[in-house]
């Protein structure tokens, strides 16, 4: 019997859940409310991805289920020290955390024509900009589900290290992408890739958006990152 059930209901599981059925449940909620998709459930998908750092360790779920959020608290020296949202998500998609999304937050620039005229008496028009996100098909899997397994080759760490001679006693070690699974760290049978995204996890989507050019502006203009949720691969 577990002393309070927030953190389950928060998933909408049962307290006697598998780790599968946690985990099926924080991929549908997290994709549902994620900010780039839902901009106003920021605190919603916050309180989601809490409750799965809980329930997702095995450890951290037993003091819940035995003490509550309390047991939580009080194990982290008074307040419960939790994961940023956004790293959990990377990490659960495969997505590398804080450092994957920073190298993607960048702004992009693009070129854009326009004539004296324009920059005189000032124009809007219309750009095309594509940017990659999750695949709803497969909710970003890859593939069929249990499809998924670790790559032989470099035992899931996507890298391979070699080991070269270069002289009498005398060795290199080099560190190159793993050709199985091109840095992935795991691999999906061919037969059993997601038909929508061929097993990228990712799909290109199209975004148009206007650009204001004020009288006298100049034709280089700097976009807000239009990059959404960037998995390996």
């Amino acid at each position: 019997m577990v002393k309070e059930t927030q953190y389950y209901d928060i998933l909408g599981v049962k307290p006697s859940a598998s780790p599968e059925e946690i985990k099926k449940a924080y991929r549908k909620l997290a994709l549902k409310y994620h900010p780039d998709k839902n901009p106003d459930e920021g605190e919603k998908f916050k309180l989601i991805s809490q409750a799965y750092e809980v329930l997702s360790d095995p450890k951290k779920r037993d003091i819940y289920d035995q003490g509550g959020e309390q047991a939580i608290k009080e194990g982290g020296s008074g307040s419960p020290s939790f994961s940023s949202p956004m790293d959990i998500f990377d990490m659960f998609f495969g997505g590398g955390g804080r450092m994957a999304r920073e190298r993607r937050g960048k702004n992009v620039v693009h070129q854009l024509s326009v004539t004296l005229e324009d920059l005189y008496n000032g124009v809007t028009k219309k750009l095309a900009l594509q940017k990659n996100v999750i695949c709803e098909k497969c909710e970003g899997v890859g593939g069929k589900k249990g499809s998924v397994e670790k790559c032989p080759v470099c035992k899931g760490r996507g890298m391979q290290i070699h080991i070269q001679q270069i002289g009498p006693g005398m060795v290199q070690q080099i560190q190159t992408v793993c050709i199985e699974c091109k840095g992935q760290g795991e691999r999906i049978n061919p037969k059993d890739r997601c038909e929508n995204c061929s097993g990228a996890k990712v799909i290109r989507e199209k975004k148009i958006i206007e650009v204001h050019v004020e009288k006298g502006e100049a034709a280089q203009l700097r976009s807000p990152p239009l990059v959404g949720m960037l998995l390996r691969g």
